[in-house]
């Protein structure tokens, strides 16, 4: 007797069952919080003794978040941060990532030092930086007097605070060179090897074949970078609290006060969606603009 093609239900009743645990953390951390704060962005929230009170108001809170100083000049922010950032951060992930493949003497040694911010929690990692960035006794304002620099306020100025973010930011590169080695590890030499007896230097080697070969690796980590710098939080939270004169407020930051300072769950969910259509409307033109710069090796 041939065998049924159909799946018997006991296959699909163990499958269900062992995706069970990541279908209700899914269902219960993900699509209930997501529901409910598109339910709470056409609410009004009071909080008093009887708790959260809600009313209905419609448009209201979107209406309110296209026409709030605050939320643009936290949008601003964001939005200068991740423009400067993220570039920086391909950049020097990946010239890191070319030196780091090189046949030098303690090259693992290196890595491993250049990957350990990665695993330094944020809370730590902030709390270090706002010691660096001190502007009586902070390290930094050291070392660029050693050039003749004077010391610069950085957090307590309105002008540095945006740069001194963006240049902490290239703390925390690891991650990105990490990804960048092990693609670098894939090209084959052949191709270099061939590049170079045709007269091309190293440069043009890097731009000719080396560089597109690793658009596909530059295209995920941008996209990464993009999406990770449309939400910090923790830094600006620990370091500036938003100030100085809202220079640093970011975002998430600004959600964040509107939902748990002033309690205005309503327009912070609405805040939350405009960030959440904003990240995935640039996701979604990166994917559509890498068709054009992207290579893909057959």
């Amino acid at each position: 007797m041939a065998k049924s093609k159909k799946t018997p239900w006991r296959d699909w009743a163990a499958g269900y069952f062992f995706a069970s645990p990541f279908i209700i953390g899914m269902l219960v951390f993900v699509a209930y919080p997501i529901g409910y704060a598109f339910w709470l962005s056409f609410q009004k929230t009071d909080l008093d003794f009887g708790g959260l009170t809600t009313k209905f108001v419609g448009w209201d809170n979107f209406v309110k978040v296209f026409t709030d100083p605050t939320a643009k000049t936290a949008l601003y922010n964001t939005a200068f941060y991740t423009v400067f950032a993220v570039p920086l951060q391909l950049v020097f992930s990946f010239s890191l990532a070319l030196l780091l493949t090189q046949p030098i003497r303690f090259r693992d040694f290196y890595r491993a030092g250049f990957y350990l911010p990665i695993i330094v929690p944020a809370v730590a990692s902030a709390v270090v930086w706002q010691r660096v960035f001190n502007p009586d006794y902070g390290i930094l304002n050291d070392m660029i007097g050693w050039f003749g620099v004077p010391p610069q306020k950085w957090l307590f100025d309105k002008d540095l605070a945006k740069p001194a973010f963006i240049f902490m930011s290239l703390w925390q590169i690891g991650r990105q060179m990490v990804i960048f080695i092990a693609g670098l590890g894939n090209i084959p030499q052949s191709l270099l090897e061939a590049a170079s007896i045709d007269g091309a230097n190293g440069f043009q080697r890097i731009m000719k074949i080396t560089l597109p070969l690793m658009t596909p690796l530059v295209f995920y980590n941008m996209v990464i970078a993009i999406i990770n710098s449309f939400q910090i939080f923790t830094p600006a939270l620990i370091m500036t609290d938003g100030g100085p004169e809202n220079a640093t407020l970011f975002s998430v930051l600004n959600i964040y006060r509107e939902g748990f300072q002033f309690f205005n769950m309503g327009y912070a969910s609405a805040l939350a969606w405009e960030l959440f259509v904003i990240v995935i409307g640039f996701t979604i033109a990166q994917f559509v603009i890498s068709r054009r710069w992207v290579y893909y090796e057959e």
